[in-house]
């Protein structure tokens, strides 16, 4: 049943609480946000956009709730998503997080808490194969598929590379879909199975994390699969990179297998083609650099 933002408000805090002031946040690319002042003194986030999104930020409520269930990390908690009938758009609310400043120990602690997380058990978000999700979301506003395989390797070509690069038609050109194909043939050479799955935030860059006043790190905005851990460290490093303390408490818990400097261009490969589908030219340079170096 779809469940007005006003009404939710009501389940979560009391029948009397209200919305009192709606203040936009500026900074996301693809929804409206704002901070929800409430009569209680309480203060929400809200995200919205148009009604047909409405499963994207039900997936984004459901990848939010398979974080938080490892317990070694904090997240984000998401308190509804839905539909809501009386202002025609989507919503998810979720907690306001109160800025904090980052402790002497931040990055450390950050690397450690996220290696912790990607040594959790996965069992329960896949099911016939050990990589994947439960359900299909997004990265950004793309639809991701998470049908699950056994294979790391296979799941990655499949469900990752391949339907971006199908989507790229508008920017590739012969030469480019070539590259594309000699990348794929390849993969089982370049990448390497990992030790184990892990449960990945899978868009994690510095846009993607905030600091509460326990000046920890606070995931946010996931794009949840089970994977390979190298992936989601790949991604800290594609757009200006975190701490080389963050790596160094990441390796206090977790080894990184040798290689991985040769291999983190190809895993981010996906998110710059992503970029490339969602936002154009621009992004079509750094994807031919990966493509012909591999390809």
């Amino acid at each position: 049943m779809d469940l007005s933002i006003r009404q939710s408000i009501r389940n979560h805090f009391g029948n009397d609480v209200q919305i009192i002031r709606r203040i936009p946040v500026l900074g996301g690319d693809i929804n409206q946000a704002y901070t929800l002042q409430l009569s209680d003194g309480s203060r929400v986030f809200l995200k919205t956009n148009q009604p047909e999104l409405e499963d994207m930020f039900h997936a984004e409520q459901e990848g939010l709730t398979a974080l938080r269930s490892s317990g070694v990390i904090p997240v984000a908690v998401p308190l509804s998503a839905g539909k809501d009938p009386e202002e025609k758009v989507s919503y998810l609310l979720l907690e306001y997080i109160q800025d904090g400043r980052p402790s002497e120990s931040f990055w450390e602690d950050f690397g450690r808490s996220l290696a912790l997380m990607h040594r959790q058990d996965t069992a329960p978000f896949t099911s016939g194969g050990r990589y994947g999700f439960s359900r299909n979301n997004y990265i950004g506003r793309t639809p991701q598929s998470n049908t699950p395989h056994n294979s790391f390797i296979t799941f990655f070509k499949k469900e990752r590379l391949l339907p971006q690069i199908r989507m790229a038609g508008r920017w590739f050109e012969k030469k480019d879909y070539s590259a594309a194909e000699r990348l794929l043939d390849r993969l089982d050479d370049l990448l390497i199975e990992p030790a184990f799955p892990s449960l990945l935030h899978g868009d994690l860059w510095s846009g993607n994390y905030l600091i509460n006043t326990d000046e920890r790190a606070v995931l946010i905005d996931p794009a949840v699969y089970v994977g390979c851990l190298e992936a989601d460290l790949a991604m800290t490093e594609l757009f200006g990179g975190f701490s080389s303390r963050f790596y160094d408490g990441y390796r206090e818990v977790t080894s990184v297998a040798n290689g991985y400097e040769d291999r983190k261009d190809l895993y981010n490969l996906y998110h710059l083609l992503n970029h490339l589908n969602l936002f154009g030219s621009g992004y079509l340079p750094s994807v031919r650099r990966i493509l012909y170096r591999y390809g």
